[in-house]
């Protein structure tokens, strides 16, 4: 008799991390310059709201609070608080710039649905 194959991709949780991408990472740097302060961090954010549940929220920082998660790219610095990190393991932020304008992006793997603005999600 030959045992079951489980799907590790289905049952396998999302790695508590948040990635940046390369885009994001340069209008970060960017903003911080206009702000004239090395030492701000991104804060990411998750909160109760939006038109599909939740919302993200970006906003700069100065402080790392103790339960938060630092994510670093190229002297870039992200902070991520716990309770918002389980929302978001395994996103990717993205600095986007098209016709329509500019802004950053959140792909996030645990949102089962959007909406237009893409500044809200829910999860299933």
């Amino acid at each position: 008799m030959t045992p079951a194959i489980e799907n590790s991709a289905q049952t396998a949780p999302m790695p508590r991390q948040v990635n940046i991408t390369e885009s994001a990472v340069k209008r970060i740097a960017w903003l911080m310059e206009q702000e004239g302060d090395a030492d701000l961090m991104l804060r990411l954010s998750v909160s109760g709201g939006g038109c599909s549940g939740f919302q993200y929220g970006f906003s700069f920082d100065k402080s790392q609070q103790q339960d938060d998660h630092l994510f670093e790219r190229d002297g870039v610095k992200v902070v991520v608080d716990d309770t918002s990190l389980d929302l978001l393991a395994g996103a990717e932020i993205d600095f986007v710039e098209d016709l329509v304008g500019a802004a950053f992006q959140v792909r996030n793997p645990n949102a089962v649905s959007s909406c237009g603005c893409g500044s809200s999600f829910s999860i299933g």
